[in-house]
Order: C-alpha cells, then structure tokens, then sequence
C-alpha cells in the first residue's frame, strides 16, 4: 500500500469518528432490530440494481475504446476493481491493458481510453453537489456547511475545462500538460515538465478519434450510473425501514450528493461518506431514525464493496479460461 493510501486512509479515519462523535451514540441493538426487517427476495432485487450500476459504471471503456463492448467493458472493470483492493497500484492497471491486448486493442489505445474513463468520471464525481445545490435550491433547504462543497464543483470544472484545452490542439496540450507539472512540482520535486507536455500530446492523439463520440455519452451513462447507485441506497434503507415519511427521497438524494466527492478516499470512502450521509439523515429527520440509517448503510456497504469483488473474481476467472482457450487455438499442433 503507498503512502498516500495510507494517508488517505488515516485522514478518512480521523473524518469518521469526528462526524459519529458529532452525530452521537449508535444504538447497535436497534441496528440489528433494523437488519431483522429485511426479507429474503430483497437481496436479488439489491443485487440486480448493483449490476446495472456495475455495467454502467463500464460503460465509457467501450465509448472511449474502439473494439470493446459493453460486456467486456464490464468485465474489465470488475476485474480492475479487484486487483485495486488487494494488491497495490499499478496492478489494476497492468491487469486492465494486459485484457485490453488479449482482446487485440493496442496497449496505447487501452490506456487513453481507461484514462479518459478516469477523469469523465472525477468530473462527475467531483460535480455531483452541483445536482446537490440545485436541489437545496429546489427545497428550500438550508446550505450551512456545505458551501464548502463549492470547491468540489471547481475542480470538476477545471477537469472539464481541461480535457477539452487537450483534446482541442497539440500546442494547448503542451502548456497543459507544462502548467500541470509547475503546479504538481509545488508538492513534488523531480516533475519533468517536457514529459507531461509530451505525454498529453500522446494522449490528444490517443484519444481524439473518439472523444467527440465517448465524452458526452460517458457523462450522461455516469451521471445514470450516480442514479442507479443511489436508488440502491434508497432501496437499503427502506428495505430496514426508513420510511418515506421520516426521510424522503430528496433528503436522501441530498445527503448522498453532497457526501459522494469523498468516495475518493481508499475502499469508496467507507465510513467518511457513510457518516456523512449519517448526520445529513439525523439533521433532516431526527436522532429516532439513527439505529434504520446505519442498518441501511451496512446493507448498502455489503453489496456496494463485497458485490464487486465477487463480480471481480467470477470475471477474472472467466477472462483466464477465455484467454487459455484462445492460446490452444493459436498454438500450432504438436507435430504439425
């Protein structure tokens, strides 16, 4: 694990038990009495929710890279996830382009498009209290706190603003890619800033084919993507028994918007946007509806982090027998 997971890792602690003092005691007893509200066929409904969030979480590879579909999108993704819990980086990404070659991309058109899936993606994760503001707005709720939440806005719009200044012309890439490095070089030494100015004109000339194509697609399969994933908050916390009546869906869509930027913490975020979320339930509905929202967001947790991994490891498994199968094919006959 680097440092910077490390880090990150100790900075979400902190952030976590910062928030729960805050919130107050969890009645761990209600929380079981909660979990005890769930029914069996619940799980299959939960689990057929993460995997349209799954698939469209994919969806941009096969926007942004010519010659990969949808299914093997979400099959490198799964695989990605995977590889990023349990070893350190650069696996995921080794693994991801070693799929993309035994599919016949080439290595370079791999890496533009998963890079390019990287930053659509902060762009909506980091823009995703833009729609949180709106709905304040909408509701008339109260901003407090969370105008700081503007500066998760700014760098969403900076990453937009800067993907387009690359793909747009190689003399603007070239001062991107230089003013980039001048400004990483102010918290790392060694930046080279001919190195980033020619690595962003590799990736313009990588990624410019399907950039028209990919990006405003990907946006909107992502911003789908922030939808289906909160639907399945909804649906765990009204499975433990939240009711409409105590929060509503806007509250939740609130509380969730706000706290999403701080799913770049390792493991998505878990226990920083978890209490997050917590205290913006508490605040809207009351300390009575504290024991339902952590049996929710368990229940939420256990499919959004263990889902993956298993989908990870099923589609590693079956990348490895399709790749064995095409190796014997390729291979001359013993003999031939």
């Amino acid at each position: 694990m680097t440092r910077t997971r490390l880090l990150l890792l100790g900075a979400a602690l902190v952030i976590t038990v910062v928030i729960v003092r805050i919130v107050g005691r969890v009645d761990w007893d209600e929380v079981w009495h909660s979990l005890k509200h769930l029914e069996w066929w619940q799980a299959p409904v939960l689990a057929v929710v993460l995997l349209v969030r799954q698939v469209l979480n994919a969806w941009p590879l096969a926007l942004y890279i010519r010659g990969v579909s949808v299914l093997r999108a979400t099959q490198n993704d799964q695989v990605a996830i995977l590889m990023s819990t349990v070893a350190p980086p650069p696996s995921d990404l080794a693994l991801r382009l070693s799929m993309f070659s035994s599919w016949g991309v080439p290595v370079s058109k791999g890496l533009a498009g998963t890079i390019m899936n990287t930053l659509t993606f902060y762009v909506v994760r980091f823009g995703a209290p833009a729609v949180g503001f709106a709905l304040l707005l909408a509701t008339g709720g109260a901003v407090g706190l969370r105008w700081a939440d503007l500066i998760s806005v700014a760098v969403a719009v900076a990453i937009f603003v800067g993907v387009l200044l690359v793909v747009r012309s190689e003399r603007l890439a070239d001062w991107v890619g230089r003013t980039a490095a001048v400004l990483a070089g102010r918290v790392r030494k060694g930046i080279d800033p001919e190195a980033w100015a020619q690595a962003c004109i590799r990736f313009r000339h990588d990624i410019a084919e399907r950039f028209r194509y990919g990006f405003p697609r990907s946006l909107v399969v992502l911003s789908a993507m922030l939808a289906v994933d909160l639907a399945l908050l909804v649906l765990c916390l009204r499975f433990v028994g939240v009711s409409a009546g105590e929060v509503a869906i806007v509250e939740i869509a609130i509380a969730y918007l706000f706290a999403y930027p701080f799913t770049l913490f390792p493991f998505q975020g878990i226990g920083v946007v978890d209490a997050l979320i917590l205290a913006a339930l508490v605040e809207a509905a009351g300390v009575d509806v504290e024991a339902a929202a952590v049996a929710g967001l368990v229940v939420w947790r256990v499919f959004t982090l263990g889902g993956p991994l298993l989908l990870g490891a099923f589609s590693l498994a079956a990348w490895r027998r399709s790749a064995a199968g095409r190796s014997s094919v390729d291979s001359p006959a013993v003999g031939a």
